[in-house]
């Protein structure tokens, strides 16, 4: 049976934190180019693009780049100029949204479909990839049932996000940040209205819940379910954070690179990973070390969990301190104080019992303190805390030497022998261990050449260098690209209400739709031209304020006078139920 290929994708705001990845176990990373990213401030040169390609690709590990925005008409030839300059670079896929990448002039670069074409089906699932999608990013919110119903549908990889940041909408669906601010979620530049403190109020003006943070979730850590996830069929496990540092990279990639080598060693025979080397870092993963709002696995296990919103804080929550001699001075800590905001403060020295800070504070005797910034974890992660090496195994003899990897990689190079007696006994296996300067490191020697054979130093330093020269080129004359699927232009869009259809932003995405039997397409809100947004529909959510509040329609004989309403300064939005659905909408107003 062939195994299964499992692959971790990591987040990269820049082509160091990139390589770091890669350091660190990641077997791809998904970075942004000079434009159309989700994520607008998180573009890259393809020079630096180039770079990262560069080093990924000595270790078979895979460069993503996001070009997942809508794309405007006057900008679809930039978009296939752009797509050029990144297949030149040897970038192995894009992360894509619009449909009119699959009708562009592109050379053969696989196409993801990013998670912002809103993946909650098995009809669209099949969809995508009967349209040319080579790998489908699934919406954040499924259950683990869920997503084995999506992966016994399709033949092409799955992935699933397994940490980070969690948006509260459906991506793709979210559509408030562009109809209150101008600056759209689906062109990069959302504005995060789902940070901020909401009050919640009936329709008598009743107020149900004051200035908390209603919107707002905690982040995502699947790490206890994922071998579930394994099973269920993903086969890409993806961390979020293109706009986080690189520290949170590091760990957060060491950590859940062990736990699918975990999996893997369980399970001999099964599963691999996609790329190869191995990994040794200076430091023990611990995902509260890095930026995190509390920790929730969503809805892996339960569709209707009971708290999934960080309701007091969007800020980080770090970790939990529960003996304060543990702090160190430099450190920064966070409290909610005796009216319940958040407070922070660095400390200069920790006496017994008492914190000692900067400026006076008054930390209630029962607060939790958390601990945000530990500056011993900082000073450790800002040094090199990680290297991957190839494994090599090395045979000489007396016409020369033959060299294979861990990747398959296989060389021969002559050797001439004249057979002079050596004063000293010969250290072979010790000329061909010094690899220190490269990628690899030698596990496996055997030599038929006798000791007492004289070989000079430098004849022998040369055949290394021939040997790590031709392993080189060999991995990259033989590197596999995936190249672009065909799109099958019969196969009918799925009409079901999951899906959505009102990113259409340009006329080569709007034919697309068209062609494959769509008879209702929507202009995008970001080019419709209407300013009244009054009614329409800014958020689809699992998430459900009311369950997270403790008045659950289902659990609750609670009577509450509707429509309910969510006010954040001069913002006000209508609630909507769909409890059949257990869902929430966000509505605009006037």
């Amino acid at each position: 049976m062939k195994k299964r290929s499992l692959e971790l994708l990591a987040p990269a705001a820049n082509a160091d934190i990139a390589i770091e990845a890669v350091k660190h176990g990641a077997d791809a990373v998904y970075i942004g180019a000079m434009s159309h990213g989700a994520r607008k401030s998180a573009a890259n040169s393809i020079e630096d693009i180039r770079r990262v390609v560069d080093f990924a690709h000595q270790y078979r590990a895979r460069v993503y780049v996001t070009v997942n925005t809508i794309v405007y008409e006057n900008e679809l030839k930039s978009v296939e100029r752009l797509c050029r300059e990144l297949y030149k670079a040897g970038v192995d896929a894009l992360i894509v949204q619009d449909m009119a990448l699959l009708r562009l002039d592109l050379p053969p670069i696989a196409l993801h479909a990013s998670t912002q074409c809103d993946i909650r089906t098995p009809g669209k699932a099949k969809f995508l990839e009967e349209v040319g999608f080579s790998q489908l990013v699934l919406a954040r919110e499924l259950s683990l049932k869920e997503i084995e119903a999506i992966t016994s549908v399709v033949t092409v990889p799955v992935e699933c996000f397994v940490h980070g940041a969690l948006c509260v909408s459906y991506s793709g669906r979210c559509h408030a940040s562009c109809a209150t601010t101008g600056r759209s979620a689906n062109r990069g530049e959302c504005s995060q209205l789902c940070r901020l403190p909401y009050t919640l109020r009936d329709a008598q003006g009743r107020i149900l819940s004051k200035d908390r943070h209603l919107l707002s979730l905690r982040d995502f850590n699947a790490y206890p379910h994922l071998r579930e996830l394994v099973e269920a069929g993903v086969s890409s496990f993806k961390i979020e954070g293109r706009l986080k540092e690189v520290d949170y990279v590091k760990n957060i990639t060491a950590y859940y690179s062990g736990g699918l080598n975990s999996i893997i060693a369980d399970a001999p025979g099964q599963y691999e990973r996609s790329s190869y080397g191995k990994v040794t870092t200076t430091f023990t993963p611990r995902p509260e070390k890095s930026f995190n709002r509390g920790f929730t696995d969503y809805f892996l296990t339960d569709r209707r969990p009971a708290h999934i919103a960080s309701l007091r804080t969007p800020k980080s929550m770090g970790e939990i301190i529960k003996d304060i001699s543990t702090l160190n001075n430099g450190d920064g800590i966070s409290y909610f104080d005796r009216d319940g905001n958040y407070q922070g403060v660095n400390v200069n020295k920790v006496e017994g019992r008492r914190i000692i800070t900067g400026r006076k504070v008054d930390i209630p005797r029962d607060a939790e303190i958390h601990r945000t910034s530990d500056i011993e974890w900082q000073k450790r992660m800002a040094r090199e805390t990680a290297s991957r090496r190839i494994g090599v195994s090395v045979t000489l003899d007396d016409t020369g030497l033959t060299a294979s990897d861990a990747r398959g990689m296989m060389v021969r190079l002559p050797l001439e022998v004249n057979k002079d007696e050596a004063r000293k006994p010969m250290d072979f296996r010790g000329e061909f261990a010094k690899l220190g300067n490269t990628i690899y490191e030698l596990e496996n020697f055997d030599c038929t050449i006798p000791e007492t054979v004289f070989i000079p130093r430098s004849e022998l330093g040369v055949l290394r260098r021939k040997m790590v020269e031709a392993l080189d080129m060999a991995n990259l004359s033989t590197y596999h690209y995936d190249m672009r699927r065909k799109e099958n232009p019969d196969f009918p869009y799925p009409y079901d209400r999951l899906d959505y259809r009102d990113n259409v932003a340009n006329s080569v995405s709007f034919r697309f739709y068209e062609e494959h039997g769509v008879k209702e397409i929507e202009r995008a809100m970001e080019v419709d031209g209407s300013r009244n947004h009054s009614g329409k529909v800014l958020m689809t959510t699992r998430h459900c304020i009311l369950r997270e509040l403790g008045m659950c329609r289902r659990d609750s004989s609670r009577k509450l006078a509707e429509p309910l309403e969510i006010v954040s300064g001069n913002r006000a939005y209508n609630l909507r139920f769909n409890c059949g659905r257990c869902e929430m909408e966000v509505l605009g107003r006037d």
